[in-house]
């Protein structure tokens, strides 16, 4: 018996029409399908960081959590939203026929402003922010987020603006275009623009070999030239990049463009070659902007006068800085350096039955010490999925794994073997556990495994955000600055000594590195 495809979607309008589609199309097929609209990341059950695993796309990365926990069996994207390179384990399952891949202006009344020196007009994207200043100046450019539905109200809301571009597809789709509303042939879209992306686990062959039978060739062959393209030129930084491919008479005809973020610069080429000897089409035309100035041009993008507006109390990865949001400008430092101290052998004389660890830094002063071999212990419990991974890697199988330390002690109360436990900790730690477990008559023993040390800087003043991952990060950044930013905090336990700060106290919905970045991009989406 064939299963029921369980389709994965955004909760948009736009997104829900595309999904619909997706449905119908299946259904037509002969599948049994199911719409599940994902609206959160909800719980993690990932064994990998996202960063690991490559999920990086602002409007994909919860539905790639979704497919990759087995919440659903495909996804349906945008093509243009999603990130060239898919994260592991996810692969290209089919591209639907592609719809109108144009931009469109939608304005009021009449078209007069075109040629006026002054005009306002509304766009989230840079790409269309910068041909539009290229073909006109002298206009000004305002930014518009929001669903495609928010952002036609907020035009006619405002009395100052006189237009607003969309992609035409997106409009078009769920039957809102206005009458006053034009193309703009001239503009170059975003790469796979108007096209509809389904995406599948590589290991899933039922959902893989369903899919494929709704697949658009042509539209293939032409986004793929296109994302190619993307992926070139992008150099890990976000710039106003154009592309359009299309086939006609057997020859795959691309063009495609690269301009500065005010559009007074502008690198564009045009390139034929026959369908089926056009793989490398992509790759000629990217290096041949590239050899023209175009390096120089990402390298001004990329390194133009930028504003620190996010402060991370940790050091981040080059592979977390990317899963930030283009609005997000992130700097990042280690507000608490940590130092192992030496275990003396004494401690590890007799068999130790019950052990509690609340951080790596305790399973590296461990490991630090002593072999595996030597750190024997009965009963391992400690806090956090990674400590988990960390200490069954490196001494033993963990007994139980907590989220935090409060709800460690409660367990322990419940279910301890004997009454006594060793803690290896900081010279700073918090009170609960200990406190909890001395309550309830379990005698703790506590080793200092190593010793934290503040390490705080002065912040720029346009930081209006900082992201904390403990309450010893919280104590170090405000020893040196004003507690009037946002605080995102890692989980509660940060939280709680956040909130003797800040006034706005935000907590990620899982205990990663990750999810706070996500915390920050949706504050700033």
């Amino acid at each position: 018996m064939s299963k029921v495809i369980r389709i994965g979607t955004r909760d948009s309008e736009l997104a829900l029409w595309q999904a619909k589609i997706v449905q119908s199309l299946l259904e037509k097929e002969g599948h049994q399908t199911e719409l599940v609209p994902v609206k959160s990341t909800g719980d993690l059950v990932l064994d990998k960081p996202l960063y690991e695993l490559g999920i990086t796309g602002i409007f994909t990365r919860t539905l790639d959590i979704a497919m990759l926990n087995h919440d659903i069996d495909i996804a349906v994207h945008s093509l243009k939203d999603v990130p060239t390179i898919l994260p592991k384990g996810i692969v290209q399952a089919a591209v639907l026929k592609r719809g109108n891949v144009n931009d469109t202006l939608v304005f009021k009344d009449n078209e007069e402003f075109l040629s006026a020196k002054d005009a306002v007009i509304a766009t989230g994207s840079l790409r269309r922010k910068a041909q539009w200043l290229n073909r006109y100046p002298t206009h000004t450019i305002t930014d518009l987020r929001g669903n495609v539905n928010s952002r036609l109200q907020k035009l006619q809301d405002n009395e100052h603006w006189n237009g607003a571009i969309f992609a035409a597809a997106g409009i078009g789709r769920i039957g809102i275009r206005p009458d006053e509303a034009i193309n703009l042939d001239w503009m170059i879209p975003a790469p796979a623009q108007g096209a509809i992306m389904i995406t599948a686990l590589q290991e899933d062959d039922f959902v893989l070999e369903a899919c494929a039978e709704l697949n658009h060739e042509e539209t293939e062959i032409c986004t793929t030239v296109e994302r190619k393209f993307l992926n070139r030129l992008e150099g890990g930084c976000t710039a106003p990049i154009g592309a359009l491919a299309y086939i006609k008479n057997e020859e795959v005809h691309f063009k495609g463009v690269l301009l500065s973020k005010d559009g007074s610069k502008k690198i564009n080429v045009e390139r034929s070659e026959k369908l089926g000897k056009h793989e490398d089409l992509a790759v000629f035309c990217a290096d041949n902007i590239i050899e023209r100035g175009g390096k120089r041009l990402m390298d001004e993008i990329k390194y133009s006068n930028k504003v620190t507006n996010v402060f991370s109390t940790k050091k981040l990865t080059e592979d977390q800085k990317k899963l930030f949001h283009e609005k997000v400008v992130v700097k990042s430092d280690d507000f608490i350096k940590i130092s192992l101290n030496r275990i003396r052998p004494q401690v590890l004389k007799s068999e130790i039955e019950n052990v509690i660890i609340t951080s790596k830094n305790a399973v590296e002063a461990l490991i630090t010490n002593y072999s595996a071999a030597e750190l024997q212990f009965k009963n391992i419990y400690c806090v956090g999925r990674r400590t988990k991974r960390l200490i069954e890697n490196k001494i033993g199988k963990v007994k139980h794994a907590a989220k935090n330390a409060k709800a460690l002690a409660e367990y322990l109360v419940e279910y301890i073997d004997g009454t006594e436990v060793t803690y290896f900790c900081s010279d700073i730690r918090l009170d609960a556990l200990p406190t909890v477990l001395a309550e309830n008559n379990i005698k703790v023993h506590e080793v200092e495994a190593y010793q934290t040390k503040y390490e705080g800087q002065k912040v720029e003043n346009s930081v209006e955000s900082a992201m904390f991952y403990s309450p010893s990060t919280v104590e170090s950044f405000v020893r040196s600055n004003k507690s009037e930013a946002i605080a995102f905090c890692i989980g509660e336990t940060t939280a709680k000594e956040a909130k003797r700060h800040f006034k706005d106290v935000r907590v990620a919905k899982v205990p990663t590195v990750e999810s706070v970045i996500e915390l920050v991009n949706e504050h700033y989406i």
